[in-house]
């Protein structure tokens, strides 16, 4: 059953396990506030073990587009449209967030984003292909992101 993500009350339910579990609550919580604010879209995500289907299409992506595969374990995933865009979020216990946005229309934009939590290390699979930019939220402290651009069809 999926739980909505309250980015008033911000709460680490489904995320206990990690041990940054606060801040990636904020961070969660953090993407809640985005989605409600520019398309009022409610902000909602299922645990893992409810969400393999699209646990398994964001590691496609990874694996096909970068050969990259995620050694952390996934606690919560979500997927959803808004604005013709698919978008797609996990959240592993690492501390780590990735999200997928994947325009429907051809020559939409396409790409993969990663937010680590104030708190964790850049997880080894990252490290060396990717440089991460720091940003400040008062849900989430300082995230530190990446992204690359998706070129085949998902």
């Amino acid at each position: 059953m999926p739980q909505i993500v309250d980015f008033k009350d911000v709460s680490t339910i489904g995320l206990q396990s990690s041990p940054v579990a606060e801040a990636l609550a904020g961070l969660r919580a953090n993407e809640a506030r985005y989605f409600k604010n520019k398309y009022d879209h409610v902000f909602s995500v299922d645990p893992a073990s409810e969400a393999t289907e699209t646990i398994d299409w964001v590691h496609g992506i990874l694996k096909d587009e970068r050969d990259i595969v995620i050694s952390a374990r996934p606690l919560e995933a979500t997927s959803f449209v808004v604005d013709g865009i698919r978008m797609a979020y996990v959240f592993y216990e690492s501390g780590l967030s990735i999200n997928v946005m994947y325009g429907l229309e051809d020559g939409k934009k396409r790409a993969v984003g990663f937010k680590l939590s104030e708190g964790m290390e850049v997880p080894e699979e990252l490290a060396s292909r990717f440089k991460f930019a720091r940003q400040k939220s008062k849900l989430a402290g300082t995230i530190r992101g990446s992204y690359f651009v998706i070129k085949a069809e998902h």
